[in-house]
């Protein structure tokens, strides 16, 4: 274990002007944006500070720098601060800051990989530590590189469950390159957190996943500087560092109260940015630079391609997790990069380019299937070509975005007749997007075949047969749309 170094009294208040030019910057942006959340952004200050300014190692001219430590604001509402810390770095001007939400600027409400720095858009609460614990066991395990990964979480989502998932996976495969800070500001978006600032059982709940855990007072950089020094000290698990904090700390009559979420300061900013100021010891430049990256790490390279394509033939039915398993162990032989994520269900799906699986020159009707019920329009399709009825079939693949030109292109070659067919309820499925992408087309007739309520448990065959999506019932909806 290496000795910890205080740093001296110089750098200790550098680092708090820091974190107060952070608070002022969080401020003016949601004031120049009219929306945003200073508050949530005054209780991260010093951590940030701490964190990007004496505690990460990273190139600022470089921020996908593949040794560069890695961040993640789990808690996204709180992207002015982080922001402003790549400001104060030195990526970009100051001045960008007052973009914030503006429809031509890329710093958005919350953060999102547009931004160079940002590797996981964040958000959607509680999934941040998802992100960085995978971005961990990727550099402990595939990378086999010293960088670290920190990742801030708000207290309020800390009561999501995905966050406790994330606990339990990093401590599984001892994940001691990831450090997890639990902004502990007390409040929440409405009333007070569940646990306010019950520390203890935070440190007790970390602890009994797995994790070393720490309590730290948050506001304080002397403390900060020497926890995250120590959560780099531990071997075999990862650390959660619990930050007792104040939402809107440093503002006089905001900080700790209640109905200040969400909110800009509005009126009251030019008063909090004065009381802030006066705890700004270095007005000027703060000549504090990140420290250096490690040189272990070779670039890596990320390209993963396919040695060659599937050889299946053309109509040929594959059972889908067959097709899948086929795909990984073919990608996997020839990249070294390719990790499987294996679902409760056993690789249930997979996917395949959009295609027309099925046509011919003297096709009526042009059938939208897909998975279970393209395998029923193939056996229809071949019913009808007894009788002297031909159709073309198309894959879809995906609805969003769908391919809107070769749908129509097909519907005209066969007749202006459109035929969806899924296992799927009527709204939000192929036939709601195959309808929305010729509804300007004239000419063009849709029948759709759905699931017409809510299932129940039988044989496949059966199940097809009684929700009006087996072949026979496309044999029907084919001679009945000839037939109009």
């Amino acid at each position: 274990m290496s000795q910890y170094h205080c740093p001296d009294a110089q750098t200790v208040q550098k680092l708090r002007d820091i974190a107060n030019k952070l608070r002022i910057h969080s401020i003016q942006a949601t004031d120049a944006s009219k929306s945003g959340h200073p508050t949530s952004c005054c209780s991260a200050a010093e951590i940030m500070s701490v964190l990007f300014f004496n505690t990460m190692r990273y190139t600022i001219e470089e921020p996908k720098h593949p040794n560069n430590d890695r961040f993640v604001l789990s808690k996204g509402h709180a992207a002015p601060i982080l922001y402003a810390a790549w400001a104060e770095a030195g990526l970009f001007p100051e001045s960008e800051l007052l973009k914030l939400r503006k429809i031509d600027s890329d710093l958005e409400g919350h953060p999102t990989p547009r931004l160079n720095f940002v590797d996981v858009a964040t958000g959607s609460l509680g999934q941040g530590l998802s992100c960085a614990a995978g971005m961990a066991y990727t550099g402990k395990y595939f990378d086999k590189a010293d960088y670290r990964v920190f990742c801030l979480i708000g207290d309020g989502e800390s009561a999501e469950g995905s966050i406790w998932e994330a606990m339990a996976f990093a401590s599984h495969y001892k994940l001691d390159n990831l450090v997890a800070i639990f902004d502990v500001n007390r409040l929440g978006q409405s009333e007070p957190t569940s646990l306010q600032h019950e520390l203890e059982v935070y440190r007790a709940r970390a602890e009994a996943f797995g994790w070393n855990a720490l309590i730290v007072d948050g506001h304080s950089v002397e403390e900060l500087t020497k926890t995250f020094w120590a959560a780099t000290q531990v071997q075999g698990k990862p650390t959660c560092i619990v930050a007792k904090t104040f939402k809107g700390q440093g503002v006089p009559g905001i900080a700790d109260e209640e109905n200040w979420h969400g909110k800009p300061l509005g009126a009251k900013s030019e008063a909090a940015i004065k009381a802030i100021q006066e705890n700004i010891i270095n007005k000027g430049p703060h000549g504090v630079s990140p420290a250096p990256i490690s040189k272990t790490l070779s670039p890596i390279k990320m390209s993963v391609q396919l040695a060659s394509p599937p050889a299946y033939k053309l109509g040929e039915n594959v059972a889908t997790r067959l097709a899948y398993g086929t795909g990984l162990v073919k990608i996997g032989k020839s990249n070294d990069r390719v990790v499987a994520m294996d679902g409760d269900t056993k690789n249930s799906t997979f996917a395949q380019k959009f295609k027309i699986v099925r046509q011919s020159k003297n096709d009526q009707v042009t059938v939208v299937a897909s998975c279970v019920t393209l395998f029923e329009a193939m056996k229809a399709a071949d019913s009808l070509a007894a009788s002297g009825v031909n159709i073309r079939i198309i894959d879809p693949f995906t609805i969003k975005p769908i391919d809107a030109a070769t749908i129509i292109a097909s519907a005209q070659e066969t007749g202006g007749k459109i035929i969806t067919v899924e296992d799927h309820y009527a709204e939000g499925g192929i036939g709601s997007a195959v309808s929305c992408a010729v509804s300007e087309q004239r000419n063009i007739i849709v029948k759709r075949l759905y699931v017409p309520e809510i299932p129940r448990s039988g044989p496949s065959g059966e199940l097809l047969e009684k929700y009006g999506i087996s072949a026979s019932c496309i044999v029907k909806a084919v001679q009945s749309i000839l037939s109009a």
